[in-house]
């Protein structure tokens, strides 16, 4: 992503003395996701001042850092205490009028789920019965539909795991009528969802689920065992876009965003990721890749070139004052922490593992990005597929071509219907090739404590070719 905005926007021009450094916003940010977490001021302040203690032991810090921390830290533990508070249903029991739908129905085994918006405060609606699941499969987010039931308090598990998306409460539907259009952006959005989701009916089987996946992070109508496979071969995040597919809309509109001037350039960029993450549904992996891509133009308008640490900071520090329920997202977490491993841990992996050639990058890439969502993939899912890091590199080049060409073809595809075929024809075989390796992923995926003794020999496998390397440069640096 980065990369595409240096495309579109050239090299940042001029200097600019950051007032904080790069470990200070990275500790900025950790502050504000854990305030918001524990909504507690006081734990927040307390790490604010232990932050800043060991901060200091490292280089001096100024005592407006320290300021500027506790600051961060009241805010966020106020908008955090706020946001479980907005969890709390004001209005419970009987409901006829209209609803707007927040997001497109996902189907699952028998029933189709839908999140509803109702006075300001969302319900999730899980419509059952043959006739309702097709009655409900048609709508879109963004109309407002009729409806009739009744609104009831969530179990407090469920609560918990909805909590990100706002749903505050159940809808239990008694009948449904008149359906109304969504407003110009979401009916924008939902034009393009269904052009490509035309251009993708051409793929045979459950390919087009599986392209529109890639493209648009649509999976609703991906079936249980292709997720299933996806998870254990550690590819799922293919799935989920983010940083990749909003560098690819970058990269493709680069040649006409350069011949715009600086400012126009910048409102092109913003609208043009604006519009990106609006038509994916606002998920949270897309949404922290977007506010990161918004920060980047930015700075380069402005000849502030700044780091992707940095900017992964800034976003995290913004994104959770605005939307403290992100922190009970898991494909947030998953999100900042894959792209932390590759923007940190990543380069440096790739440096140390040079002897590998032109495979230094992408394997160094991969393996950050697997450090880098360790922790949740652990506590969530309780596994971390060691298949994962082959299945990546085989998988990753290939499924960014589908990003990148997928969406124009999907696209012209939908929309004129008799070139289809053709257009489609490099995204089926893509959309094959990324399936077959998840396939063979998660039939080589040895599992349980053998994962665990896997990746014990590769991490010392790594740190073996990473010691011989920096031996050799070393003995070179003598010789000079």
């Amino acid at each position: 992503m980065i990369v595409s905005i240096r495309r579109a926007y050239g090299s940042g021009s001029g200097q600019w003395h950051h007032p904080l450094t790069d470990q200070s916003t990275a500790v900025m940010g950790a502050v504000a996701a854990l305030a918001c977490w524990r909504a507690d001021w006081q734990l927040g302040v307390a790490v604010s001042l232990a932050s800043w203690v060991v901060l200091r032991r490292r280089e001096p810090m100024p005592v407006r850092l320290l300021v500027l921390l506790t600051v961060v830290a009241l805010l966020a533990s106020a908008r955090g205490a706020a946001a479980l508070d907005s969890l709390s249903p004001r209005h419970l029991g009987p409901y006829e009028g209209w609803a707007r739908t927040i997001d497109d129905p996902k189907p699952y085994r028998n029933s189709v789920r839908v999140l509803l918006e109702i006075d300001r405060e969302r319900f999730e609606l899980w419509a059952r019965g043959r006739a309702i699941r097709l009655r409900v499969s048609d709508w879109r987010a963004g109309e407002f539909v009729r409806v009739h039931g009744d609104r009831r308090a969530l179990k407090p598990d469920r609560a918990d795991r909805v909590a990100w998306q706002h749903v505050v409460g159940e809808f239990r539907l008694e009948w449904v009528s008149d359906v109304t259009g969504a407003g110009p952006l979401d009916r924008a959005s939902n034009r393009v969802r269904q052009a490509v989701e035309r251009g993708a009916s051409v793929l045979p089987g459950d390919d087009g689920a599986l392209f529109r996946g890639l493209v648009i992070g649509d999976d609703r109508d991906q079936p249980p065992d292709m997720t299933n496979r996806f998870r254990a071969s550690g590819l799922s995040h293919l799935t989920a876009v983010s940083g990749q597919n909003v560098g690819f809309v970058l990269a493709a509109a680069g040649p006409l965003l350069r011949r715009l001037r600086p400012w126009l350039r910048w409102a092109a960029t913003v609208g043009l990721v604006g519009w990106f993450v609006s038509m994916t549904r606002f998920e949270p992996s897309i949404v922290r890749a977007g506010t990161m891509a918004a920060i980047s133009a930015t700075g380069f308008v402005l000849g502030r070139e700044r780091a992707p640490g940095r900017l992964l900071a800034l976003a995290v520090t913004g994104l959770v004052l605005v939307d403290p329920l992100l922190v009970r997202s898991v494909g947030f977490w998953l999100s900042v922490g894959a792209t932390a491993g590759v923007t940190t841990i990543g380069p440096w992996l790739a440096q140390r593992l040079s002897r590998f050639g032109l495979l230094a990058i992408p394997i160094g890439v991969t393996l950050g990005a697997q450090a880098g969502v360790v922790i949740p993939s652990v506590l969530v899912f309780g596994r971390l597929p060691l298949v994962s890091v082959p299945a990546n590199l085989l998988a990753i080049p290939v499924a960014g071509f589908v990003m990148l060409y997928g969406l124009p073809a999907g696209l012209i595809a939908g929309w004129v219907p008799a070139i289809a075929p053709i257009a489609m024809f490099p995204c089926r075989v893509g959309v094959r090739w990324v399936d077959t390796i998840a396939t063979l992923g998660e039939r080589l995926e040895p599992g349980g404590s053998a994962d665990w003794v896997g990746w014990g020999i590769l991490v010392a496998a790594v740190a073996l070719i990473a010691a011989m390397n920096r031996d050799r440069h070393e003995r070179a640096s003598a010789d000079r």
